[in-house]
């Protein structure tokens, strides 16, 4: 079995981590092979959507410190082909864990357990989060005096009120599923996040694929910009979906009174 699997069923990809007895932790090859996945997941024109979710009771326990961690501070030397990509390309994990690198579209994180430290950032990377509960969630590295360079001080403070999330970031604390989901992380806790995550993505699916796309593009790159600017950028970016043929199937469809049929022009 593959330590990251990847599987297209209709327009919704799933991503799925796959070294459960390592706690699905980030090795060199899993850093490797989920940028393929995320690489896929924008460049196929046929998917609209993924799902990002793990095998066995974690879902990510961050970097491996036995095999990533090691390879990034010297202590051990490239010994195959993953390790060898990833010490030539110090960005790679970055983008792994969605810190350096947009797919481009909607991603739902399917969280099957634990999310601490590196599985914590991959969660921050994610538009929508459906955890089963007594998940636990947090960024843990400043107690082994290291930094949550995955985007957590960036992210965290605008997706968690600013005094909690600093809290975390600082104490190395961690929140359960539940304490996620008052904070507004989570957008539900249950026992079937799949099926709970295929019903988001199918629903996200049937939209306007242009105009999904535009829409999260909207709303990631207008975060923290000034009124005026932010306005000004929405514009620039909701103008040509206006201009598709969806845009003109949408209005048709709903005065025919059927489902729209739409083909992303």
């Amino acid at each position: 079995m593959a330590v990251v699997e990847y599987e297209v069923r209709g327009s919704i990809a799933v991503i799925t981590l796959n070294r459960p007895e390592a706690r699905n932790a980030i090795s060199p090859e899993v850093g490797v092979r989920l940028e393929e996945a995320w690489l896929a997941v924008r460049d196929d024109p046929l998917v609209r959507v993924a799902i990002l979710t793990g095998t066995g009771s974690a879902f990510c326990a961050g970097a491996d410190l036995g095999q990533l961690i090691p390879l990034y501070s010297g202590a051990r030397k490239p010994e195959n082909e993953w390790d060898r990509r990833v010490a030539g390309d110090r960005h790679l994990v970055r983008r792994a864990l969605l810190r350096d690198f947009d797919p481009e579209k909607p991603v739902i994180a399917a969280i099957n357990g634990h999310a601490i430290a590196g599985g914590m950032e991959l969660v921050q990377g994610t538009d929508i989060r459906v955890s089963v509960p007594g998940a636990k969630f947090g960024v843990q590295e400043v107690k082994w005096a290291i930094f949550p360079a995955g985007g957590s001080t960036v992210r965290l403070p605008t997706q968690l009120p600013f005094a909690r999330a600093m809290e975390l970031l600082l104490t190395g604390d961690l929140i359960t599923a539940e304490q996620a989901l008052d904070l507004g992380f989570l957008n539900y806790v249950t026992g079937d996040v799949m099926g709970k995550a295929m019903e988001i993505a199918t629903k996200i699916a049937a939209n306007g694929p242009i105009a999904v796309k535009a829409i999260r593009r909207s709303a990631r790159e207008c975060l923290g910009k000034p009124e005026r600017e932010a306005l000004a950028l929405e514009n620039e970016i909701s103008t040509p979906v206006f201009q598709t043929e969806d845009a003109r199937e949408g209005p048709r469809a709903f005065m025919e009174k059927r489902a729209p049929v739409y083909h992303g022009r």
